[in-house]
């Protein structure tokens, strides 16, 4: 049997699997029922690691093993081995949700928690920096910036970024407004997104950024996230993003958005 590097490596990609396990599947797919022995001169996979593949397949629910002398093992329809993955990918992953829930509280997350504490007194502030790469990196960056907001949160970004941010960042202010942090945002406001700036404004000031395309957040004066790309240019995958924990920096850059939000609109 002959399958293409290229259609075993999206198989690989999307189920999530190693090289020989797409190659003993693909082959059990082209023979429906059949023998470790047969599936490892089929696949050209090892003989020896060829019954841990079939173990691992069954286990993922790709295949299913017939006991009897020799054992086979019958291969399922793709549509029921793809429904299968779906079920085992949110079963697992609800899973290891509730091991990290279950980890506040935790001694743990306390001896974890005390290793950082420790270590990040002998960080100098400048130090706190870094490079992300990828939009879901990124927003999850920035949660975590905001949840770490005491008096002040400046947002600015771009028409469709503004959409985006409401999706992601929306719990997190909400908790920051009852906290008492004042939270400001500009963006380009336009028919797509009025609704999106109307319901920020339950949390925050909203102004209409018409002469300016930037996209940076600034936390209390002191930490400073901007990213570096056009977000209707480059594919989220790609999107970059530099994080600086700089007073110096971050005091200069929201002085100088003061003189342009005084000229912002304000949505009503």
């Amino acid at each position: 049997m002959i399958v293409k590097d290229e259609f075993l490596s999206r198989l690989r990609k999307i189920f999530d699997l190693n090289l020989y396990e797409v190659k003993v599947w693909t082959a059990l797919l082209s023979r429906g029922t059949s023998t470790a022995g047969e599936l490892s001169s089929i696949s050209d996979v090892p003989r020896s690691r060829t019954y841990d593949i079939l173990e691992s397949l069954e286990k993922k629910g790709f295949i299913i093993m017939r006991l009897g002398k020799p054992i086979k093992f019958v291969a399922l329809k793709p549509e029921e081995v793809v429904e299968r993955v779906k079920k085992n990918l949110v079963r697992n992953a609800q899973e290891k949700s509730k091991r990290l829930e279950k980890l506040r509280g935790d001694e743990v997350l306390e001896e974890l928690s005390t290793l950082f504490t420790k270590g990040i007194k002998f960080v100098e502030p400048s130090d706190l920096s870094g490079s992300l790469k990828g939009r879901q990196n990124l927003y999850n960056h920035l949660d975590m910036m905001v949840n770490d907001a005491e008096k002040t949160i400046t947002l600015i970004t771009t028409a469709d970024g503004l959409s985006r941010k409401l999706e992601v960042l929306m719990p997190s202010f909400e908790k920051c407004k009852k906290r008492g942090v004042k939270i400001r945002i500009a963006a380009p406001i336009n028919s797509n997104n009025i609704k999106v700036a109307k319901d920020l404004k339950k949390v925050a000031e909203v102004r209409n950024m018409e002469k300016i395309k930037a996209r940076f957040m600034i936390i209390d004066s002191t930490q400073l996230m901007f990213m570096l790309l056009d977000d209707e240019k480059f594919h989220p995958n790609y999107d970059v993003g530099i994080w600086i924990n700089t007073k110096f920096f971050a005091q200069a850059l929201e002085q100088m958005f003061e003189l342009a939000w005084k000229e912002m609109k304000v949505i009503k």
